[in-house]
């Protein structure tokens, strides 16, 4: 594969192609066919949610040429002398458009001065003006701020969602994907368009074939091989610590992440203890897993004491201690002894 990221390939061009922001598509093309366009918008949301697209979309609509368009990144333009040229620039008159539209990135990285010399431009802009301002980190902004914007919260798109656009993605690239790759893909794409399309580009750069397949998925982006995290679940409900250190030293001597094991570990202690407090779970979960991990899963939190509400708990907490440690496996290591009752006074 040559050429442009997949992301800027894909990336959406209008509403429709918008995934999983209806509440806020919905919105925006109303006001913008009613023409009751606001002065400042804030959209707010983790990475790769599609702010900056929609936001480029908005200034689309609404037939803003480009030279009308100025796009800023806070994160390397965050001064005070940064905003006093945009204060000056927006009272000139566009050049092509009826509007001119400021999308500022990464708005919480803005200083504080910058926010004070910015705030009376922001409550009181030219009519001609219309400001967009992203963030991901909508704590950061200051109250007097988001007082003088509408605010838009992005949900980050589910599994599903980001399955289906890396198996549609990979369609249009002349590739297919085996099911259990696109899942890996998408899981790994943590929530982010942007993040599992770059995934997606690294896959499909590599595959050798035109049907990519899990292993594949697994040996590019260093994720454990699926036996190894199912080998280590049913060790924790079987309460078999030796069985559980071999998954373990086994991804690890893979050479796979091992952030990325826990988190498979992770969602799959979550699927068994779902199979053993709610008789439901296995319709849904039928449609994710595979059913050698179904009668696996299932077997387990039958007959295994290991999986309970506890033992998810201990291993989310070491999900967070794991990149801060200066041996990785050390906390998985840690709540596995606490898991089961092996700690000695």
């Amino acid at each position: 594969m040559q050429g442009i990221a997949l992301y800027r390939k894909y990336r959406p061009k209008n509403f429709k192609e918008i995934i999983g922001q209806d509440h806020i598509v919905k919105v925006l093309e109303g006001v913008i066919s009613l023409g009751n366009v606001s002065h400042a918008y804030l959209f707010a949301g983790s990475r790769g949610t599609g702010k900056t697209s929609i936001a480029r979309i908005v200034a689309r609509e609404l037939k803003t040429a480009e030279i009308d368009v100025y796009e800023i990144d806070a994160a390397s333009n965050r001064g005070i002398d940064d905003i006093r040229s945009i204060k000056e620039s927006v009272h000139t008159l566009p050049f092509e458009s009826k509007y001119k539209v400021y999308i500022v990135d990464e708005a919480h990285m803005l200083t504080k001065e910058a926010w004070n010399a910015f705030l009376k431009t922001l409550e009181e802009p030219p009519s001609h003006v219309i400001f967009i301002l992203a963030t991901t980190e909508l704590e950061k902004v200051p109250d007097t701020v988001l007082s003088r914007c509408q605010v838009f919260q992005f949900k980050k798109p589910s599994r599903k969602e980001l399955k289906d656009l890396a198996v549609e993605i990979a369609k249009k690239e002349g590739f297919s994907l085996e099911p259990k790759a696109a899942e890996l893909i998408a899981l790994l794409g943590d929530g982010s368009f942007r993040d599992t399309q770059g995934i997606l580009e690294k896959v499909l750069s590599f595959s050798k074939d035109k049907k990519v397949t899990l292993s594949e998925v697994e040996l590019v982006t260093g994720a454990p091989r699926s036996s190894l995290v199912l080998d280590f679940v049913c060790a924790v409900g079987e309460k078999n610590l030796e069985k559980a250190l071999v998954a373990l030293r086994s991804a690890e001597e893979g050479g796979g992440d091992i952030k990325i094991f826990l988190r498979l570990v992770l969602e799959q202690l979550r699927y068994a203890l779902l199979l053993k407090i709610s008789l439901d779970s296995k319709t849904f979960l039928s449609e994710i897993i595979s059913e050698e991990e179904m009668e696996a899963l299932q077997k387990t939190s039958r007959e295994g004491g290991g999986i309970t509400s506890g033992t998810l708990l201990e291993f989310l907490n070491a999900y967070e201690l794991v990149g801060r440690s200066f041996e990785p496996s050390l906390p998985i290591e840690l709540a596995l002894v606490r898991v089961l009752s092996l700690e000695r006074e």
